[in-house]
This record gives C-alpha cells, structure tokens and sequence, in this order.
C-alpha cells in the first residue's frame, strides 16, 4: 500500500529528525523520577494467579546500591547475528522513518501487520560506567530487535521479508531508561530464547551506525520462558527450549550473569523484562 502526500510529513524526515525530536519532547515533558516509575510498574503489575511469575534473578533500577550493583562489570560484547538490519548485513532499517518508536510490535510505513505473540514491556537502564563515575546515561541511544512467534526476523526471513516490526529505537531519558513494547520472542533451533540490541553515545550515532558503544544480547530465564511458551502459539518454542540449555548456546555459554533478565507478570496482562546495561 502506498500513501500520497503534498510534501514532507514528519513521519517522512527520517531518523534524524526523529530522535532529537523525542529527546526533545522527554526533557519539556519532564518525565518521571526512577522512584516514580517503579511505582507505576507496580501499581500495573500482573494480576495474582497460577499463570503469573516472580523475578528469578536480579536487576534493578539505577538509584543508590542498585547502581553500583550494575557496575559490577559493563555488559558482554556479542554478535549482532545475521538479521541486524543495521546496514552491517544487507538492509538498514536505522535510515527508515518510523522507526524511533517505543511500541514495535506492528511494521511501519508500506506494512502495519502486527506480530502475534504474548506481549511483553523491555524496560532497560542504561549506566554510563566512565572511571568511577557511574550514572545514567542520559540520551544514549538503543536499537532493540528479535525474532517473532514463529522464530523468524522481519526484513530477512522470506514469510516476513516485507515487514519491519519487532525493530526499535528509543533514547535513553534522566534516569538512563527507556522502554520498548513488544511480544515474548521465541526459541528457535538452537539458540536460548534472546533479545538483540546496540547501545549508541547519541541520537544522531545511531543514525549513522557510527560511535557504537556495544552490541550484546538480553538472556531470558528458563521458568518465564516455559510459561510464555506453554500458550497457543509457542508450542514449536517449548519444544527447541526443551533441546537448549545456557550452557550450549553459543552466545551465552561462556557467562550470562550480566545479561540474564528479570522477568515479572502474566501471560494474560504481558510479561515484563528488565535489566541495567552498563556500557
């Protein structure tokens, strides 16, 4: 489907007008304080009942010994994989128009086919880990990708190859957090169930793909990932978890502490991932 338009839309000036312009509306809006937004993440937990889940591991906000626990080490540097849609391996859907966006569950621009899948809030921290000075790292950039219900990557995979969901940016705000709506990836052949994603100093490095902080990959626990997985649509996920262990995956055999998730929720209201990214 194609769209007329008599000139240039916002939606059309592409990434670098998008980025600063989110950055732009944060710091007018003056969003909410760490200790604000972890009290709104709990007034909208997940209800009590046999299908809901508790952390199993930790990962906290960036306020006072959480903080330091974070910089206990910077995340791992990990392959991008062979789907990163970041110019690195055929296309880049960094220079698209959409694509700074905080919700990734449907494609954006030709396409607004949403992915099935239980649906899932990303919530990261970004900590800047300069010396002995650890903070937030205001304004830093992430672009955060997975595969979809099927185990497949919009823009490679031929069933998908024209869509573009399950594919974000967002900026990080005061606090180093940003979050990203999306739905439970799930695990192919091969590989433990995984998020993607690459942290940039600046709204306008991601743009070029330039000052690329780190590449590295979320793990997801084994107890969420059943649950998710015991619901229609997973049943081909439940059955490659059953064959993978952290141990023989490529990318996390070799340590996964600073990358493991906490997960909370239901798969009726969504599950939430959390983690500190220290770069």
């Amino acid at each position: 489907m194609t769209h007329d338009h008599d000139g240039p839309h916002e939606h059309d000036l592409g990434l670098s007008h998008d980025l600063p312009a989110l950055l732009n509306r944060r710091r007018a809006l003056g969003l909410l304080s760490g200790a604000g937004l972890a009290a709104a993440l709990a007034a909208c937990g997940g209800k009590d009942s046999s299908s809901s889940i508790t952390p199993s591991t930790t990962s906290s906000s960036p306020s006072g010994s959480s903080t330091m626990a974070a910089a206990d080490g910077e995340i791992p540097e990990e392959t991008g994989g062979p789907y990163p849609a970041d110019g690195t391996n055929g296309v880049n859907v960094l220079t698209e128009s959409g694509i700074v966006r905080s919700d990734i569950r449907s494609s954006f621009g030709d396409s607004t086919t949403t992915a099935e899948g239980v649906k899932a809030t990303i919530d990261l921290t970004i900590i800047n880990m300069n010396g002995s000075d650890v903070s937030p790292y205001e304004g830093a950039a992430v672009y955060l990708w997975h595969c979809n219900i099927d185990g497949h990557y919009s823009m490679y995979d031929s069933d998908i190859k024209n869509e573009n969901y399950l594919r974000g940016v967002q900026a990080a705000d005061a606090d180093g957090r940003l979050t990203f709506t999306s739905i439970f990836p799930a695990a192919y052949a091969g590989r433990w169930p995984h998020i993607h994603f690459e942290v940039y100093k600046t709204a306008a490095d991601a743009q070029k793909t330039t000052n690329k902080l780190r590449t590295s990959q979320i793990a997801l626990p084994e107890d969420a990932s059943k649950l998710v997985y015991a619901t229609s649509g997973y049943e081909r996920s439940a059955s490659n978890l059953a064959q993978t262990s952290l141990d023989s995956d490529n990318v996390f055999s070799d340590g996964h502490s600073l990358q493991m998730a906490t997960v909370t929720g239901n798969v009726d209201d969504g599950m939430t991932i959390k983690l500190n990214v220290a770069v």
